[in-house]
């Protein structure tokens, strides 16, 4: 008899592989396994896979219409970013991120994202994708759309990330930030984990605004340090294990 958790996981892949067809478009005719993975990885980042979620084969390739083989080696990309696992005789599943994976993406973090700010030149930035996705944030709290809250957080650290006007880190911040997504995961109250730093946002964009790009370094540099301890926290409680 499938356990509570296995029927929740099978009902949010049931609901997640539905709204996949609404990507279907996006493909076009020029459909290929990397554009496969970046919508899949967008799903992720989005919080539509929870970790531990089965993916199936048949729901997925039926709901971008795509072959099985463009799929399978989407799934390939993804696992190489390690935000798929492929388990022997079992098929395809959203990684779990243990406690070492959660030191080394706030590792990578404190890298890149200090550093994209503190090699901003001259002000003003280029503050649009930042101001968007705090202005994002903020309106999915008045919602209360917590998941929505999740993902502006997200987007606010891609748009930070944006500024250095690297493609490469860009690339790179984006399989980094999918696989915080499923850190965030560990948390039981969203709501409480991510609104207070909306605030912390805010300030980090005025100070931006303000051309104080020291000031928005070390904003971030506290930001990003509580916010690992606080993940930290909740996966030696609810993981001892990783």
């Amino acid at each position: 008899m499938a356990s509570g958790t296995d029927r929740r996981l099978a009902e949010a892949t049931a609901v997640s592989v539905t709204g996949l067809e609404t990507d279907r478009a996006l493909l076009g005719r020029t459909s290929t396994a990397e554009r496969v993975a970046d919508i899949l990885r967008d799903r992720i980042t989005e919080g539509f896979f929870p970790p531990g979620t089965r993916l199936s084969e048949d729901s997925i390739k039926g709901a971008l219409g795509v072959s099985r083989n463009t799929l399978r080696e989407a799934f390939r990309l993804l696992t190489h970013e390690r935000l798929l696992v492929h388990e022997l005789n079992r098929g395809v599943f959203v990684r779990v991120v243990t406690m070492a994976d959660l030191a080394d993406i706030y590792r990578v973090r404190e890298l890149v994202e200090r550093a994209a700010v503190r090699s901003l030149g001259e002000p003003p930035y280029p503050l649009e994708a930042v101001e968007a996705a705090v202005i994002a944030g903020e309106r999915a709290a008045r919602d209360r759309e917590w998941q929505e809250l999740s993902t502006a957080n997200i987007r606010f650290h891609q748009a930070i990330v944006a500024l250095a006007g690297s493609p490469r880190t860009d690339e790179l911040m984006r399989g980094v930030l999918a696989e915080l997504r499923l850190v965030f995961h560990v948390m039981a109250d969203p709501r409480r984990f991510h609104a207070p730093y909306l605030t912390r946002n805010r300030q980090i964009l005025e100070a931006l605004q303000d051309g104080e790009k020291a000031q928005a370094e070390e904003l971030l540099a506290s930001y990003l340090d509580d916010s690992r301890r606080q993940l930290s926290g909740a996966y030696a409680e609810r993981l001892p294990q990783g």
